[in-house]
């Protein structure tokens, strides 16, 4: 109806108060009727006391309105003022928001327990930092879950600075990435050594920083890797030590049995005797260079780190290798020797893995009617990368798996164990080898170094 609308009212009481008042203004000018002056006064007051309080009224539901939202009160209800009030339409919109608002609520509580359900039943260990108190000791810990509480044997702490008393070496370990990263490190709980995989991501959410940290137990991977690795070595081990005891055995044997009762050899006896003492010594040598083979792999010395720039390593690497290169009638171009971009390596082991990478580059461009050897370095984001590229016959999809496994070789006469020493050494820098082959093409062996 048109009467309840607020325009017509809000016209309809001014008009009064204006009759009212020229009524007023009237009746004291020109009579003097004190009692109806009185009377229309009263009047005139209460209808503007009726307006304030009807534009207040409006004004107070608009405040509890934005009220609720803001403190997410769903209980208010203006269903009864959206059929009786002077704006239904708005009384209406109030509660459809006030609605919408409250579901969006549920979905994002329902969302919520989904999501800690999910963490509390998987197997990794999930502690979430609340950063907002400057004051550290008092960081307060938003979320520990089940899993986090049990291979940390403590129970879920409310606040940062009671796990860190708890467990201090855990707490430093997680310090030192806190501006994200990963770490890996061994504790000891409840007389048990546990070794943990850590990652923490800083997170900023709706303005407030907030660390989450992730760890899990890898202790029974790495044994079962260490058994394969083992399993590997021995394998690899056992089958080059029979290829040279079994000839080994059976020439001994056959000796044996040549002088056994004999006094005096005949000279084609003697001829045999020496073609099978030679045979012997000649396998002899060949498992005791092995031996010495697998002693310089696992006896890697530990890298002294210095600051060198890339333009001193290219340039130590051209002079070393340019002479053999020659000689192989091979075209060595080093590139970029002035570069003054710096890395912390150890140069006599470095030098090592390049001299080992472009020794064999020279050895796989032989017969190439154009053999050619780039060495150059790039730098990708974080990364920087020492390539050295050949035109040479490159390597086979299904070799590129297995050209690092130690005594591995495509090469005639080759010991199989140089790329093994190479990659060793690139883990003890945190870096890697890289390798991308099209044979007969382009061969590309990448030195990966963490650059910052």
């Amino acid at each position: 109806m048109f009467y309840k609308r607020f325009t017509f009212r809000l016209i309809l009481k001014l008009l009064i108060i204006n009759l009212l008042s020229y009524l007023l203004f009237f009746l004291i000018k020109n009579t003097q009727l004190w009692f109806t002056i009185v009377g229309v006064a009263l009047i005139l007051i209460g209808s503007i006391t009726s307006l304030y309080y009807y534009i207040n009224e409006i004004r107070s539901d608009i405040n509890r309105f934005i009220l609720a939202v803001k403190t997410r009160d769903h209980t208010l209800n203006f269903k009864n003022k959206a059929t009786k009030g002077s704006f239904p339409e708005l009384y209406e919109s109030f509660g459809d928001i006030l609605a919408v608002h409250k579901q969006i609520r549920l979905e994002q509580e329902a969302m919520f327990q989904l999501i800690k359900t999910i963490l509390e039943q998987v197997p990794v260990g999930v502690i979430v930092v609340n950063k907002a108190n400057s004051d550290m000791e008092n960081e307060e810990i938003a979320f520990f879950n089940q899993a986090a509480s049990n291979l940390l044997g403590v129970p879920a702490y409310k606040y940062w600075h009671r796990l860190k008393q708890h467990l201090p070496l855990f707490a430093k370990e997680v310090n030192q990435i806190s501006l994200g990263g990963k770490r890996f490190l061994e504790l000891k709980i409840q007389d048990k050594l546990i070794q943990l995989s850590t990652e923490v991501i800083p997170l900023n959410l709706y303005g407030k920083n907030y660390t989450i940290i992730s760890f899990q137990n890898i202790k029974d991977e790495i044994e079962q890797k260490e058994t394969e690795a083992w399993n590997r070595l021995i394998g690899v081990i056992s089958h080059e030590i029979l290829n040279s005891i079994t000839p080994i055995s059976s020439l001994s044997d056959t000796i044996n049995r040549m002088v056994t009762d004999k006094e005096n050899l005949t000279e084609d006896e003697m001829e045999d005797l020496k073609t099978a003492l030679a045979t012997i010594q000649r396998r002899s040598s060949g498992l005791l260079d092995f031996v010495k083979d697998y002693r310089l792999i696992a006896e890697l010395p530990t890298p002294n780190l210095k600051a060198h720039t890339i333009g001193e390593i290219l340039k130590h690497i051209k002079v070393l290798m340019q002479p053999f290169a020659k000689v192989k009638n091979v075209v060595l171009e080093v590139e970029q020797t002035s570069s003054k971009i710096t890395v912390k390596l150890d140069l006599k082991l470095i030098e090592q893995v390049l001299i080992n990478l472009i020794t064999n580059s020279i050895h796989a461009v032989n017969g190439q009617e154009k053999p050619h050897i780039l060495v150059n370095y790039r730098l990708e984001n974080t990364k920087l990368y020492i390539d050295v590229a050949d035109n040479g016959k490159g390597i086979e999809t299904g070799d590129l798996e297995k050209i690092f496994v130690p005594f591995y070789t495509t090469r005639e006469n080759g010991s199989g164990i140089g790329l093994t020493i190479s990659r060793n050494i690139m883990k003890m820098h945190r870096g890697s080898i890289e390798v991308v082959s099209t044979p007969h093409e382009l061969t590309t062996f990448s030195l990966l170094f963490n650059y910052v």
